[in-house]
């Protein structure tokens, strides 16, 4: 299995809501460069940690370190700003700009003008399209409002945005539920991409097949616990369903 440094290190996490044990007991690794699969059914407690992770919680108790470093985000934007990014099905992009305007969102590079800050749009024009050509993203004009694009195409633009502003790790929270066949292969692709620069990825999916085409290793959590941790290339479908059912609870062994 590759060896991959660690980046975000889980636990013990709990998170209990009066006497109610959303997550019992969380203890797993991701590493630098690494695409973890999160598999789970409904209810298992995979949307309650990845808000953790993401600073929409906080966890009742348990440890993460992030980068080496201990780390419990308290808001999102505290996780942004440490270089954590969720990406959601429906996405955080405003359809009503252009896809430049989205890219700069909040980090707009400004020149001055008879003594007046100004947009320099032919400035950040050159960055997008540097940023995209060198992910293999094509969009016809970079002047196009995002609400006339396809679903894979905002995809592209929101993970190209998260790689260039420094982030490190992006968790992807069923990213290809809306997508067809061709823009779900390059979705995939993509992951792929972001990994080979060092940046961790988690994926929730249900469709397995995902996880299989472009999982380092696949993490099932059930009942609020790990149910298994083991690399893609050492399971089967068949095996990791046993491990979402419960029918073989941690058979694959934790993975090194």
């Amino acid at each position: 299995m590759t060896s991959f440094a660690p980046l975000l290190v889980l636990d013990d996490i709990r998170k209990n809501y009066g006497a109610i044990e959303a997550l019992k007991s969380i203890s797993f690794t991701i590493g630098k460069g690494e695409v973890v699969a999160l598999l789970g059914d409904n209810g298992a407690g995979k949307s309650t940690l990845v808000k953790i992770i993401a600073g929409g919680l906080e966890p009742t108790s348990g440890r993460m370190t992030f980068d080496g470093r201990d780390f419990l985000a308290k808001s999102p934007s505290e996780a942004k700003a440490a270089g954590i990014e969720t990406v959601y099905q429906d996405l955080s992009l405003a359809t009503n700009v252009d896809v430049v305007a989205n890219f700069f969102m909040g980090r707009e590079i400004t020149r001055k003008v008879l003594g007046m800050s100004v947009l320099d749009e032919k400035a950040m024009e050159a960055v997008v399209a540097k940023a995209l050509a060198s992910a293999g993203t094509r969009i016809p004009s970079l002047r196009t409002k995002v609400e006339h694009l396809s679903g894979g195409q905002r995809q592209a633009i929101e993970l190209n945005r998260f790689v260039h502003w420094g982030g490190k790790l992006v968790l992807l929270d069923e990213p290809f539920a809306a997508l067809g066949v061709e823009q779900t292969r390059r979705g995939l692709e993509m992951i792929r991409a972001v990994a080979n620069q060092g940046i961790g990825v988690v994926i929730i999916t249900h469709i397995m097949q995902q996880a299989f085409q472009v999982a380092d290793r696949i993490v099932v959590i059930r009942q609020g616990v790990v149910a298994g941790d083991v690399a893609t290339k050492d399971t089967s479908p068949d095996a990791v369903v046993n491990m979402i059912t419960g029918e073989t609870l941690a058979a694959a062994g934790a993975a090194g």
